[in-house]
């Protein structure tokens, strides 16, 4: 088996001025795969968005941030939008979308105080992580589990298969 090793790409993460999500998203996962050290293995890259209509939603970073995601989130639909690259050793790139509708239930103060109090939220697009208990408060997704969590495992799977990556 291959040896791993993983390293955050240092870009600018700034959406363009009227960047629609989906390109957003696959601009960034491309933009990280290219980032990295040419070397002679597969580097593996992603970005996940979430966004309600044309908007992209930040990573929260306080809980100001999260508190103004989880209400505009609050009883509505939005999409998360998991994209990956995959640059082989000979500079190639391969680029898949995962594409998941999700919707929140509506949700409560005590609801919104009690989630922002766990910290799951920090770091993480949108505000939330449906890997923890923000998965109780959501009613239903149409999609990619693992695309929501951040990593598209159907599609990653595909992409790497596809590129000639030894996959079991």
């Amino acid at each position: 088996m291959s040896d791993f090793a993983v390293e955050a790409a240092d870009i600018d993460e700034t959406p363009h001025e009227r960047e629609v999500p989906r390109e957003y998203a696959r601009r960034m996962a491309r933009e990280k795969a290219l980032a990295l050290p040419v070397c002679d293995a597969f580097v593996l890259a992603g970005d996940t968005v979430v966004a309600c209509g044309r908007r992209v939603l930040p990573k929260a970073e306080d809980e100001a941030t999260a508190r103004e995601c989880l209400a505009l989130l609050s009883g509505r639909r939005h999409r998360v939008l998991s994209a990956i690259a995959l640059r082989a050793p000979d500079g190639s790139v391969r680029e898949r979308l995962s594409e998941t509708i999700v919707r929140f239930k509506q949700l409560s103060k005590d609801e919104v105080e009690a989630y922002i109090g766990g910290g799951e939220w920090e770091g993480k697009a949108g505000g939330y992580a449906i890997q923890g208990s923000a998965e109780g408060l959501i009613a239903w997704i149409s999609g990619s589990h693992s695309g929501v969590v951040g990593l598209p495992l159907f599609e990653t799977r595909a992409l790497l298969k596809g590129a000639g990556f030894p996959i079991g």
